[in-house]
């Protein structure tokens, strides 16, 4: 199968948003850079597209102009092991800028939007049993980013 990549549009800020992304996620590191020509669409010189991996995972950038903007139709899941995982991607990515969503969801000071999500949540939704789904469901939809000790103590009707 091939491999996919997302490819993210900016405005200007490829260069800029994959070097953020390089010093949040570890294992992580810009592998090519190219740059528009004389001719191009825009200013020879600048920042075309910026290739980089974060943890093993490809993403390239592209700066393509203001025609495009990121919207929540589209977002990156973060799995995290444990509740300090999700409090340290959640600090870094909404820090100079960011913004909190509802439900474990949030925009970077990019607009790209990402979803980080505790080990262990969907547990309370799969146990089969529709009361406990419920209460956490009602905790859940209270909440900003995930607390898994909540959403587990509401499903249990602690």
């Amino acid at each position: 199968m091939p491999g996919i990549t997302p490819n993210l549009w900016f405005d200007t800020e490829a260069e800029e948003a994959a070097e953020f992304y390089c010093s949040v996620f570890p294992n992580s590191k810009i592998t090519a850079v190219s740059r528009y020509p004389e001719g191009g669409p825009r200013e020879a010189g600048m920042v075309m597209t910026v290739s980089w991996v974060l943890d093993g995972e490809e993403f390239t950038g592209i700066n393509g102009g203001p025609e495009f903007k990121f919207d929540e139709a589209v977002s990156f899941a973060i799995n995290c092991a444990d509740q300090a995982e999700v409090d340290y991607y959640w600090e870094k990515l909404t820090a100079d800028g960011g913004e909190e969503g509802p439900c474990g969801w949030l925009k970077d000071r990019f607009g790209v939007s990402w979803q980080v999500i505790p080990a262990g949540w969907e547990e309370v939704y799969t146990s089969g049993d529709p009361a406990r789904a419920e209460r956490a469901m009602q905790a859940m939809m209270g909440m900003k980013k995930l607390d898994l000790a909540a959403l587990q103590a509401a499903a249990d009707g602690a």
